[in-house]
């Protein structure tokens, strides 16, 4: 079917989500002519002030909407103890559980040769920065149980094996080949408090 242009536009930017395929892009943009003019109108402002309204903080690399990031502020949060995540999406995985109550350092993604990501794509020189300055006891590797999230942590506990810092991985109660967006919070939370060194 050939559909006007600017149907098809919409389509193939829906077809960028992940999981989305042609049906499915096709049905979220036909829904979209269903809806009234300012629904729509309220959507196009909402994507278009996201990149001015969020920033990733320079310290951590987490989400936040002003300066300085909550979650670095070390009146609220112990820096003496970092969660290493994977991606953003991890962060508020551990934060729906209450029962971590430190900093964070997200990587901005997994070691995968498959897909070109090698250790220069993790936020590594940072993370030893951070360790320097606020004299980090502990890193927490809080990351995904799968062959990536192995291999990457891994490569962390060999990479900083010289520094005065204990590495701990979270309790293996999480299920194998799970990421960590799709664990419930129980379970997450449980693996918290039962984590070991590493």
């Amino acid at each position: 079917m050939h559909y006007p242009s600017y149907i098809q536009k919409l389509v193939q930017q829906f077809r960028r989500l992940p999981g989305v395929g042609q049906k499915t892009a096709e049905r979220y943009a036909f829904n979209i002519l269903d809806w009234k003019p300012e629904q729509a109108h309220d959507l196009a402002k909402s994507l278009d002030e996201l990149p001015s309204l969020i920033q990733h903080c320079k310290q951590c690399g987490c989400l936040m909407e002003k300066d300085p990031c909550r979650l670095c502020d070390p009146q609220r949060r112990d820096p003496k103890v970092i969660a290493v995540v994977a991606s953003i999406k991890d962060v508020f995985a551990i934060e729906e559980t209450g029962e971590y109550r430190n900093q964070y350092h997200v990587l901005g993604g997994l070691l995968s040769p498959l897909e070109g990501r090698g250790p220069e794509c993790l936020s590594l020189d940072k993370l030893k920065s951070r360790i320097a300055e606020h004299e980090v006891h502990e890193l927490l590797l809080a990351l995904d149980s799968t062959l990536e999230g192995d291999a990457t942590a891994l490569f962390i506990k060999r990479e900083f094996a010289d520094l005065p810092v204990e590495i701990s991985r979270l309790a293996f109660g999480l299920p194998m080949g799970s990421a960590l967006d799709y664990v419930d919070g129980g379970t997450l939370a449980k693996a918290m408090s039962g984590r070991n060194l590493f």
